[in-house]
């Protein structure tokens, strides 16, 4: 299973989605991989938010190395799974989709806890108190990913 994480710049909600994914496969031993995309360009190359690293490493992981990126056409075909934070993100991933089947593989984050419910991951960028908030959600969201999906 190929799981990528997206949310708009790729420095904030995406990396630390994958960060706690990625800790939760390689504690279940499962032979999935994640990686994560921002549907903007404008970020990349550049570290995760300094507030997500800070946040990631109070929960015991360490994001620091990943790096943005914006979502490719052939991300599309790579990946199995393709996870958005939010509304915004979700219609941006079906307006790039070439098919149904690809299509198909988006997902919106928090219908793994509350399906059906359509509701977004906040972005927290412009709140400093937000990103413990959005970890914690993240975190659930992740968990039931893995049970629903796995």
């Amino acid at each position: 299973m190929n799981i990528l994480m997206v949310c708009l710049g790729n420095i904030c909600r995406s990396p630390l989605a994958q960060g706690i994914l990625e800790a939760k496969i390689a504690e279940k031993g499962l032979p999935w991989s994640v990686d994560s995309a921002g549907t903007g360009s404008w970020h990349a190359g550049d570290p995760p938010d300094p507030r997500s690293v800070a946040i990631a490493r109070k929960y015991g992981l360490d994001i620091s190395g990943q790096r943005a990126r914006q979502v490719r056409s052939v991300d599309f075909e790579t990946f199995d799974l393709i996870v958005a934070m939010d509304a915004t993100n979700y219609n941006d991933l079906q307006r790039m989709a070439l098919d149904e089947r690809e299509k198909a593989k988006i997902k919106l984050m928090l219908n793994f806890v509350e399906p059906g419910k359509n509701q977004g991951v906040p972005d927290p960028y412009w709140d400093d108190d937000g990103f413990d908030k959005v970890y914690r959600m993240l975190d659930e969201a992740c968990e039931q990913l893995i049970r629903q999906v796995g």
